[in-house]
């Protein structure tokens, strides 16, 4: 990995950058660098890591000019491949060069992002069973990281058998949805996981989209699952759709929430949209339906 970050740092310096490569050490530390270099005014950060890392580095870099590229090296790479970008893999280390030049030949562009109780997030947040799966395994060690996506599979799959729902009060942009709830997945992206969820998600609409799960238990989860997984969820009358600015959530009792990944605490929750707070690197074979304007 070393030796590849290395060649990307000559690959950048072909095309005018002058890279400086910092490691991390502890949570936290991606956040802090970001924010310095947002600081000295420095065109861009590159981070070699996973959806995680990044969501950090956003926290340091949100309303500065400094933009964010990504060398995908983590486990999910949920934005790297909402941009498509080439994900790195042991037998296709050159795909961090690919990434850094696609990125560096592309162009900047403003985006939102959300806000969730006290941090920024770029892809998701959300509260009830994904938030419970999450706060049960992370942070992960090393180890269980190699394993990739199949601990989140095994304890959803477990977890799923004894999670019930909630009941829940959601405001959103003044309209209120009640009733018990499995999921409330709040989106910036178009991309969960690996499904196309919100298909009419754009980055810089200014809006978060919002998709309420209802139901009770394991029958209602694995027909949300499947629904997901076949793109039939849409028009589904246990699955309430909005777009919203500012959502708010009270719950029966409290329930756990996440962002980007990462444990974010429990309910109640209150999210807004933070519009084009964050500047990015944009590949040229990024979707063009990702966003709403020309820039």
């Amino acid at each position: 990995m070393k030796r590849e970050l290395r060649r990307v740092r000559r690959e950048l310096a072909r095309r005018g950058w002058s890279v400086e490569i910092e490691t991390t050490h502890r949570a936290g530390d991606a956040t802090d660098l970001a924010w310095q270099a947002a600081r000295e005014g420095l065109d861009g950060v590159w981070v070699a890591g996973g959806d995680g890392t990044v969501s950090e580095v956003v926290n340091g870099l949100v309303h500065s000019e400094t933009a964010l590229g990504v060398l995908p090296v983590g486990t999910g790479n949920v934005w790297a491949r909402q941009l498509r970008l080439p994900v790195y893999m042991l037998t296709h280390p050159f795909r961090l060069r690919e990434a850094a030049i696609a990125q560096a030949e592309g162009q900047v562009r403003s985006v939102d992002v959300g806000w969730l109780n006290d941090r920024y997030f770029l892809l998701w947040a959300g509260i009830g069973f994904d938030a419970q799966v999450t706060t049960e395994l992370e942070p992960r060690d090393r180890r269980t990281k190699r394993l990739g996506p199949l601990p989140y599979a095994v304890a959803a799959i477990t977890l799923a058998r004894e999670f019930s729902g909630v009941r829940t009060h959601a405001v959103l942009d003044g309209r209120a949805v009640r009733g018990r709830t499995l999921l409330i997945l709040v989106s910036n992206i178009q991309l969960y996981a690996f499904f196309p969820v919100a298909r009419r998600a754009r980055l810089d609409d200014g809006l978060l989209d919002v998709f309420i799960f209802k139901g009770l238990g394991l029958s209602y989860i694995l027909r949300h699952a499947a629904k997901l997984f076949s793109g039939r969820h849409l028009g589904d009358p246990q699955i309430v759709q909005r777009q919203a600015r500012q959502i708010t959530v009270w719950t029966e009792k409290p329930v756990a929430v996440q962002a980007d990944g990462d444990p974010g605490g429990m309910t109640p929750a209150s999210l807004r949209v933070v519009p084009r707070a964050l500047r990015i690197m944009v590949p040229p074979q990024a979707p063009p339906t990702l966003f709403s304007a020309e820039e």
